[in-house]
């Protein structure tokens, strides 16, 4: 995951603890642009031409994209992970990367994810902090997927000054993913896509039904810190940052039952500080590990050993993908698992 250098205003991280801080400052950046982007590009939508279809982003943008495409670059996982599960990952020319000196594709992707998707260097895209339009060029894609990661202004240099349709795919709800999952599904006119939004809508049918039966029996929703990573103690900003309204970090604890400690946030992303969480008490702490980001990390953050959840033991890591990366994995494994430590023995088995 990406974290960053600790300034971001409003953004999620991406991989790996010194770029994890970045990637925060420029989700930050980008999430804040996204009402002036869509307005932007709705004053200037690409014409459909023979060939393409149009369709809209999830900035609001008109993109004209080119029928099946078969060459593609994709500069987010949460994308790779959609473009795998739809049965197009041979049509994966390019993905992103950081720098070889920051570890190249290990510093977006584990190692799970590059032997199943079979993902090696070759396809590395520099996507951090900006994408290296060359690469791109090279990799003669007839389509380029990208996230509010992607810098508003190498899209528009994608886009405008060398024509690649370039569709920014970014939910801020779990329901957003079947949309974009079913938008990827009609360009590509993948039969997988039908099934797939089957299942993720079976997997969040389940956990509404399991939150309105705890509802409606009386229980009181647990609250909750979910956390993506630590600013440690002894540094400049000490706290643990998670998710504020509007986005889907926040979507996903609202479907899984459970009350945020962050959720009156003025922030979509935010850091808080080691009082705050204290003062807060959440019932249960869920952090994120990977990419650097381990329970050492946390335990050096501020009172973390003072925390009532941790002294109780109900504080529980569990793979930072399923909490950063808005991906049908998030819903399909994420969901069940969170509803598991949320709610113990209410998800069926089996």
């Amino acid at each position: 995951m990406s974290l960053n250098d600790l300034k971001p205003t409003a953004s999620v991280p991406r991989r790996t603890v010194p770029v994890a801080l970045f990637a925060v400052a420029l989700l930050v950046a980008a999430g804040a642009a996204v009402a002036t982007t869509a307005a932007y590009f709705e004053l200037r939508p690409t014409p459909p031409t023979p060939g393409t279809i149009s369709v809209t982003d999830d900035l609001g943008r008109t993109v004209a994209v080119p029928t099946d495409p078969a060459r593609v670059v994709v500069l987010a996982p949460s994308l790779t992970d959609t473009m795998v599960r739809l049965g197009l990952g041979g049509r994966i020319v390019g993905v992103d990367c950081g720098t070889p000196a920051a570890g190249g594709l290990s510093q977006d992707y584990n190692a799970s994810q590059i032997a199943s998707w079979h993902l090696n260097e070759s396809l590395c895209i520099e996507a951090s902090p900006n994408v290296n339009i060359d690469e791109v060029l090279n990799a003669s894609p007839d389509l380029v997927l990208a996230s509010t990661l992607t810098s508003l202004s190498d899209v528009e240099e994608m886009s405008t000054t060398f024509h690649l349709p370039v569709l920014i795919l970014q939910p801020s709800t779990l329901g957003g993913i079947l949309v974009d999952v079913s938008l990827l599904g009609e360009i590509f006119a993948s039969p997988a896509a039908p099934p797939l939004v089957n299942q993720l809508q079976g997997v969040l049918g389940t956990a509404q039904t399991i939150v309105t039966n705890l509802t409606n029996a009386g229980s009181a929703l647990p609250t909750l810190l979910l956390t993506y990573y630590a600013s440690p103690s002894g540094s400049p900003n000490p706290g643990y940052w998670t998710y504020g309204p509007g986005t889907f970090g926040q979507s996903l604890i609202d479907v899984v039952g459970a009350s945020s400690i962050g959720a009156n946030s003025t922030l979509p992303y935010f850091e808080l500080t080691g009082p705050q969480v204290l003062n807060s008490d959440p019932w249960v702490v869920i952090y994120g590990t990977g990419f650097g980001v381990e329970l050492s990390s946390y335990q050096q953050g501020p009172d973390w050993a003072n925390l009532p959840a941790v002294e109780a033991g109900r504080a529980y890591g569990i793979d930072s993908n399923l909490l950063t990366e808005p991906d049908p994995t998030m819903i399909l494994e994420g969901l069940p698992l969170l509803i598991d430590l949320l709610h113990p023995g209410t998800y069926p088995t089996g």
